[in-house]
C-alpha cells in the first residue's frame, strides 16, 4: 500500500526491504521517518544529527526543551549514549529489551543537547517491533523518535494516524500494522540514587522489582507506602521505610529529569473528555443526550443501552487489552463531532496504573484547539 502516492512526502509504504532501505537512507539525509513500535508510532530523526533532531520539534510543534527517547538496535549500542550504565540497568535491559522500557541514565558528551533538552542524562530504548529493529539495523544507529503526533495529542498506533497527523511534514511513514501495546514505554530514572518510574507503562514496579530485587520509587506514593509495597514481596517490612527515607530526602534535592508524557495534559482529542463512574455512565450519557448534546462514551463494563442518540465504543476489561485500543478508540472518538466524550471509570489496581495515568492527563488537556 502507497498513500497517497510513490515518491510524494507522507506516503505510507508496506514495510518491505527495499522500503526499510529507503527509510534508513531518508534518516541518512535528515529527513524524518515515521516508524512503527510496539508501544506508539515514533516520529524518527537521526538522533545524532542536531539538525535533523530540530524537525521532531517543528513538525510536532514541541517545546524544544523536552526530550527524546533515543531508539537503539540493541544494548550493545548503549555505551555510545550512557556515560554510566549501573549493574541493575544493565540487567533489566537484558531482561526487557526489545521491549516498552526506557531507562534515563546519565549521557555521554556526543549525544546533543536537542535530544536531551539541555539536561544531563538521556533515555534510551530498544523496540520490540520487528519493522523498527529492521529500520535501526539498517541505520546503524540511534534514532530519536517520540510519537508521531502533533504535540498534546492522541498518540498514533497506526501508520493512517500518522498520515492524519503529521502529512507532509515527514518523508516516509512505514506501515508495521496496529501497535501491540497501545500506550508509550515505562520510564525508569536511574541518574539518581533511587531508581524512580517517571511515567507509567506495560512495565510494572513489580515487574522491576523482580528482576533487581528492590521495587522503584513511583510518584505519589509515600515512602511507607512503597515500602509496605517492598515488603510484601521482601515478606519482612522491618525497617525498610527507615531505610528508604534518608534516600529519599536526598534525592528530593536532585529534582526528577524532565521526560516525555510528564505534563498533566496529554494524549488529549480535542473533545472535551471527562470519566464518570460506572453506576452513572448511562444515565449521565442519556441526560446529555436528553439536552441535546452529542454525546460519545467509551465504556468497558457498562453495558451498550442502544440508545441511537449515542456513538458508544467498548474496550475490554483487561488493563492490557484495554491499553492496546485505547489510543485509536478516543480517536474515532474524537472524529465523530460529538460534544462531550464520557469514560468509564477504571477499576483499581496496579494493573490499571498506566491506563489510568493517559485518561487522567487526556481529561485535562481536552477541549483545547490548535
Amino acid at each position: 500500500m502507497s498513500t497517497p502516492g510513490a515518491g510524494r512526502r507522507g506516503r505510507i509504504e508496506s514495510s518491505t526491504p527495499a522500503a526499510i532501505a529507503e527509510a534508513a537512507a531518508l534518516l541518512r539525509a535528515g529527513e524524518l521517518v515515521g516508524m512503527p513500535t510496539e508501544t506508539v508510532y515514533g516520529l524518527a530523526a537521526d538522533a545524532l544529527d542536531p539538525l535533523a533532531v530540530k524537525k521532531i520539534f517543528a513538525a510536532k510543534g514541541r517545546p524544544a526543551d523536552h526530550p527524546l527517547i533515543v531508539h537503539l538496535p540493541s544494548a550493545e549500542h548503549l555505551p555510545q549514549w550512557a556515560a554510566a550504565i549501573p549493574k541493575d540497568a544493565l540487567a533489566l535491559a537484558r531482561a526487557f529489551w526489545p521491549g516498552p522500557l526506557t531507562l534515563i541514565l546519565k549521557r555521554t558528551p556526543d549525544v546533543p543537547d536537542e535530544v536531551t533538552g539541555g539536561q544531563d542524562t538521556v533515555g534510551v530504548r530498544v523496540p520490540a517491533h520487528p519493522v523498527a529493529l529492521a529500520l535501526l539495523r539498517a541505520f546503524d544507529g540511534g534514532l530519536a523518535a517520540p510519537s508521531a503526533n502533533r504535540f498534546g495529542r492522541i498518540s498514533p498506533t497506526t501508520a493512517a494516524h500518522v498520515h492524519e497527523e503529521l502529512g507532509e511534514r515527514v518523508a516516509m511513514i512505514l506501515d508495521g500494522g496496529a501497535c501491540a501495546v497501545g500506550i508509550e514505554s515505562t520510564i525508569l530514572d536511574f541518574s539518581r540514587d533511587v531508581p524512580e518510574i517517571l511515567r507509567p507503562g506495560a512495565i510494572t514496579p513489580e515487574d522491576i522489582a523482580r528482576v533487581i530485587g528492590r521495587r522503584p520509587r513511583v510518584p505519589g506514593e509515600s515512602v511507607a507506602e512503597t515500602a509496605s509495597a517492598r515488603a510484601g514481596q521482601c515478606g519482612d517490612a522491618s525497617g525498610l521505610a527507615e531505610a528508604a527515607a534518608p534516600n529519599a530526602a536526598a534525592d528530593a534535592a536532585q529534582p526528577a529529569p524532565r521526560v516525555s508524557g510528564a505534563l498533566a495534559a496529554h494524549y488529549a482529542p480535542r473533545t472535551p473528555l471527562r470519566l464518570v463512574e460506572p453506576a452513572l455512565l448511562a444515565d449521565e450519557a442519556a441526560a446529555l443526550a436528553g439536552e441535546g448534546s452529542r454525546v460519545a462514551v467509551l465504556a468497558h463494563s457498562t453495558s451498550d443501552p442502544r440508545d441511537a442518540r449515542l456513538s458508544w465504543c467498548s474496550l475490554p476489561a483487561d488493563p492490557a487489552a484495554y491499553a492496546q485500543g485505547l489510543y485509536a478508540s478516543l480517536r474515532a472518538l474524537d472524529g465523530v463531532g460529538a460534544d462531550f466524550i464520557l469514560i468509564e471509570a477504571l477499576p483499581g489496581g496496579p494493573g490499571w496504573r498506566a491506563v489510568a495515568d493517559r485518561l487522567g492527563r487526556a481529561a485535562v488537556g481536552s477541549g483545547a484547539t490548535d
